[in-house]
């Protein structure tokens, strides 16, 4: 019962403020607030486990603050922030940042926008320069081209997330219409392409002026610093900035229906009919709330929920169902939502869905299923706590939202206090017999699989020929004015000296029956999480069963020899702790994440679901029925269409990867039960297993823990087929994927390149950096911030123990196909002439900096350990790439991009309207 931590009170529970510790008792917190002259508040948390600092500025904007007729403002607006400000030039947030090591971004939502950074320590005063600049003299580098740019950017970015997309219109269609016209809530955050067209400079800085003022935001710092040296630097960036007009808070406007409303739309991209209900509930941190979202969980998640059972196991409707209670600043909604199985009507739906409800009255719910959910409170708190970023956004979150940051407190208290009654209470007011919004999405020429009283939505498609564009040509940049400063805030900070590479202590062991052990002792919380890798995964499928590692993993969690998959699923909740298997290219992985104190109860669950699988016959079916669905689905999805086109054009008809882990439609179809077990007892044995474990955790007490499982799972020799490595490609062709009326075209280009064991690898990585793996790369500046094109364009290196590919990609719009694709390569042909040696310095610094904050979570420490073990590295691989970025050279540099970028010889793979772009591609040159 994982829902309820994803979705409650806009990630407030997920990720919790920062702590001091006191393992087994109450946590305190540790922080310092204080408000500036200027009403902005500051909010100090010290963490020094890592030399590492987050920044999170949270405006108390989003987009329930624009107007009809003025949509997506806030939203632009953070894509304007990035720009460049008085003394920052165009494009260098990402560039500096970077350069120093970190990482940055930003996100709007319906009531917050909040842009963030996360960098070495010696980086800590860069980044309030930057955030200050940006805050307080920003507005007037806000020149037409600039703003034109970004209108472009914004357009196919609602293109790539909303227009080209199965099902992406549903978020308009709710907006639209379960609220009433003008209610904050009634626009989407991305907004209407219209209105980001008619969008002027003068609108937007009217918006700013309101809204982007130091007294509607909370400022918080998280990490290695020393609070009066910082409170120093934070009065001497932000103090000047003026004070804007005060910024009331938004009340809460709740939403009454009438009556039940219904509305339908055909979709282009849907290969499933998709149902939506809601009903409007209460704005967040409201009492009900709290049993609001309980109840969600109860009905949808876990192996005796109504949803599941009736929709699911009896009636065999769906594969994918949900609940959640999304409550928000002025408003809230109890949200259901089905993809139904192909072929499945709505109508059928919508009545099962009622069947659920009935169920759920009858049968009800135990006070013990309560407490299950409640078991995972303690350690969603510690993951929580284990990023500075993420206490960062909370501190500034509850802040903002709640009125201080230790309202975690009630916050705590509230979810905690629920009972069952709580649940049934809200049930009955909200829910039970209550009107509702629904929306049928279902495919273009299936209007028979509506919900019963269905009208039609009357969404407007996009003319792909004739798609909004704002036309850059002639026009001019204009002269900046400056503002007057009491220092000289044109002179970039100079970074304190880089923090010393302290890679953690890795411990390394062997058990008698051949699994290798590795682990990271790291006791800043109570917490460990350990994974299980077996070698194989797809790779070992056989080329007529694709899919049967997968399909094996998810049969994995469906109950062991001695309990039922609903017994596994509670004796995990009851621990709080969760239990992930999955299969990739090169892997099989079971992954935990618990509590200390209960890793090994965990390890003993996970004993019985390795070596006592139950081979369920019916959560078989209802597995196999899951993947062909999502296979179908997948058939309407310009991404994967592109993306599987290009592997089989890579791989060869011959190679396993030239299908994916999921398999085939035909290869699932003829799936049994004893295709797993065959490739069980073939592939299952601690000869190719590995045991990584990071966290509050001695290497005595895992290897003891684990001698059980030496002793009851014997090895035997794996064997692994060969394939043929992929073709070199001898002459460039372009393969064009129908996908009428598409708004964007997917572009993957590439060829073979290197297995992740060649001496080229990571040398190959480092020299791909600048032409597309960063922000600040060749191919994104070119065709997101100098053309509008596209939201992101990026090129990366994939490979294993099988050689993969070099592939450069990007989503962009449809007019633009023919010319994008032609930017990918003339970049590509420059890129093997060699970069600068500001180019080459931005890489190093880049790469090597980042590694302060590489290690700071579990997570990013398990991960190193499979590192390691998959590749057989040293326990100090970091240090080994570190000397091969630092030693490179130009030459180098250039000798590796032209043996492995050759834009000659490569796959041209387009997904798109072949009816409007597959023409215009000849232009290329190539067949």
């Amino acid at each position: 019962m994982k829902k309820l931590f994803y979705l409650l009170f806009s990630l407030s529970l997920l990720f919790m403020l920062g702590c001091t510790q006191q393992k087994e008792a109450e946590l305190n917190i540790d922080y310092e607030k204080y408000t500036l002259s200027n009403g902005l508040e500051v909010i100090l948390h010290v963490d020094k486990s890592d030399p590492i600092v987050a920044l999170a500025v949270q405006y108390h904007v989003g987009s329930n603050r624009e107007v009809p007729g003025r949509t997506g403002f806030a939203h632009l607006f953070e894509h304007m922030m990035f720009q460049q400000s008085e003394n920052v030039g165009q494009d260098q947030f990402f560039k500096l940042i970077q350069n120093a090591g970190g990482t940055l971004n930003g996100g709007t939502g319906n009531d917050a926008t909040t842009y963030f950074e996360v960098v070495p320590k010696n980086a800590l005063e860069l980044i309030l320069w930057l955030e200050s600049d940006r805050m307080g003299y920003m507005i007037n580098t806000v020149t037409p081209l600039g703003f034109a740019t970004q209108q472009n950017v914004v357009q196919n970015e609602k293109r790539q997330r909303v227009d080209n997309r199965p099902y992406g219109h549903t978020g308009a269609v709710i907006a639209h219409n379960l609220y009433p016209h003008g209610h904050p809530y009634s626009w989407t955050v991305i907004g209407e392409m219209e209105d980001l067209t008619n969008a002027t400079i003068e609108d937007v800085k009217e918006f700013h002026s309101k809204f982007y003022v130091p007294n509607n935001a909370t400022l918080v710092l998280a990490g290695d610093f020393e609070i009066a040296d910082v409170k120093k630097l934070v009065e001497q960036y932000f103090g000047e900035i003026p004070r804007g007009n005060d910024v009331p808070d938004p009340e809460p406007i709740p939403v009454v229906l009438e009556e039940t409303k219904k509305l339908y739309h055909e979709d282009n991209f849907a290969r499933a009919a998709q149902f939506r209900m809601l009903w409007p509930t209460v704005e967040e941190y409201n009492d009900d709330a709290y049993p609001l979202s309980y109840l969600a969980e109860l009905f949808s998640s876990g192996k005796k929920a109504p949803l599941y059972v009736v929709l699911e196991k009896e009636k065999k409707l769906s594969s994918s169902q949900y609940a959640y209670n999304g409550s928000q600043e002025i408003a809230g909604t109890f949200n259901i939502g089905v993809t139904a199985n192909n072929g499945i009507s709505l109508k059928d739906v919508e009545e099962a869905i009622f069947e659920a409800f009935q169920m759920f009255e009858e049968e009800g719910f135990t006070d013990e299923d309560v407490d299950r959910i409640k078991a995972s409170l303690e350690t969603n708190f510690y993951n929580g706590v284990s990023s500075v970023l993420y206490k960062a956004f909370q501190l500034a979150n509850y802040n903002e939202y709640a009125g201080s940051p230790d309202y975690y407190k009630t916050d705590i208290a509230k979810l905690k206090a629920v009972t069952k009654e709580d649940i049934l209470r809200v049930y009955d007011k909200y829910i039970k017999d209550k009107p509702y919004f629904a929306t049928s999405f279902v495919p273009k020429g299936q209007v028979d699989m509506i919900a019963e009283g269905s009208v039609s939505a009357g969404i407007v498609e996009e003319d792909v020929m004739n798609a909004s564009e704002i036309d850059m040509e002639g026009i001019e940049e204009v002269e900046i004015v400056m503002t007057p400063t009491e220092f000289d805030r044109s002179q970039q900070p100079a970074d304190g000296p880089d923090p010393l590479l302290s890679l953690p202590t890795v411990w390394t062991d062997n058990l008698a029956n051949g699994i290798k052990v590795y682990g990271i002792k790291n006791n800043e919380l109570p917490l460990v999480q350990y994974s299980i890798v077996l070698k194989g995964g797809h790779y070992l499928d056989k080329l007529d069963k694709s899919g049967t590692a997968s399909l094996l993993t998810t049969m994995m969690m469906e109950g062991t020899k001695n309990k039922t998959p609903q017994e596994l699923e509670e004796a995990i909740e009851k621990l709080g702790a969760s239990i992930r298997v999955y299969a990739s290219g090169g892997s099989i992985s079971i992954r935990v994440n618990t509590l200390a104190r209960n890793y090994e109860k965990t390890l003993a669950l996970v004993e019985e679901i390795i070596l006592e699988p139950r081979w369920d016959e019916e959560e078989f079916e209802l597995a196999k029925t899951a993947v062909l669905n999502r296979l179908i689905r997948s058939k309407a999805d310009p991404n994967s269409i592109a993306r599987n086109t290009f592997n089989k054009l890579v791989y060869g008809e011959d190679h396993i990867f030239s299908t994916g882990t999921s398999g085939t439609e035909l290869s699932i179809e003829n799936m049994t039960m004893d295709d797993l077990k065959d490739y069980y007892e073939a592939n299952f044995s601690p000869s190719v297993t590995s045991f990584h474990v990071a966290g509050d955790i001695d290497e005595s007490k895992v290897m003891s823990s684990l001698q059980s499982l030496s002793e009851k799972w014997a090895a035997k020799e794996v064997m692994f087929p060969e394939y043929s490595d992929p073709a070199v490609v001898e002459e460039s062709v372009v393969y064009f994927a129908d996908v009428p009326g598409a708004k964007q075209s997917v572009i993957f280009i590439g060829a073979p390149a290197l297995a992740r064991t060649d001496a080229d690898y990571y040398p190959a990585t480092v020299m791909n950096h600048k032409l597309g793996g960063s922000f600040n790369s060749h191919v994104n500046m070119v065709l997101r911030e100098e053309k509008g094109y596209t939201y992101g364009a990026r090129t990366y290196f994939t490979g294993s123990h099988v050689p993969g590919y070099f592939a450069a990609s990007s989503s962009v719009r449809s007019s633009a196909t023919e010319e994008s694709a032609q930017i990918f390569k003339d970049l590509m042909t420059e890129y093997r002439n060699g970069i600068t040696e500001d180019e080459m310095e931005f890489t190093k610094n880049a790469l090597v900096k980042s590694n302060a904050r590489e290690f700071e979570t579990l997570g990013s420490l398990l991960a190193m350990l499979q590192n390691i073990s998959m590749y057989d590295l040293p326990v100090d691989y970091v240090k080994g790439e570190e000397e091969i970025v630092i030693s490179m050279d130009l030459e180098q540099h250039m000798l590796l991009a032209q043996k492995y970028i050759d834009p000659s010889k490569m796959y041209y793979v387009i997904a798109g309207d072949a009816a409007t772009q597959m023409e215009a591609l000849s232009s290329l040159g190539f067949g």
